[in-house]
């Protein structure tokens, strides 16, 4: 009797990503099940949500990944679609520029070394910051249109 070959192992799509600033925490979720918890590093000014270019926060609300950024000066980047029409007009009222180029991503180019040292502050201009490993892992489990929420 021949042997069988294994099927073939799929990695599992997460639906869902949710990060929580005031733990430094991101989570992937499959049909409400959750498949991986990452801590994170945040914008160099993390309380309360972005209001304008330059604030060095990390936005608040509910987004989507719109594009995977392999050519970033990270190592990868999940573009979020932040400004929404929202966040567009609170600046504009405000007299701002809402910002953008809000990312989830690994560390600068050359420095995978850091590893999980670079999560003792937080140091991006607005972002989402993993190690190298860890934003390989969700790059090839979240899909463009993945729904993002990002709590205070």
């Amino acid at each position: 009797m021949a042997r069988q070959k294994p099927a073939a192992i799929t990695p599992t799509t997460a639906d869902k990503i949710l990060v929580e600033k005031s733990v430094r925490r991101l989570t992937l979720f499959s049909s409400g099940r959750k498949l991986k918890e990452y801590r994170v590093a945040l914008g160099f000014s993390s309380v309360g949500s972005k209001q304008r270019e330059g604030d060095g926060r990390t936005p608040e609300g509910n987004y989507k990944i719109d594009f995977h950024k392999s050519d970033s000066a990270f190592h990868r980047a999940l573009h979020i679609s932040y400004p929404d029409a929202a966040d567009t007009r609170r600046a504009a009222e405000a007299g701002e520029a809402p910002g953008g180029d809000i990312m989830i991503h690994g560390l600068p180019n050359g420095f995978s070394a850091l590893g999980p040292a670079h999560r003792l502050r937080d140091w991006t201009a607005g972002c989402i910051a993993l190690t190298d490993s860890e934003i390989d892992e969700i790059w090839a489990s979240v899909a463009d249109g993945t729904p993002i929420e990002i709590r205070p």
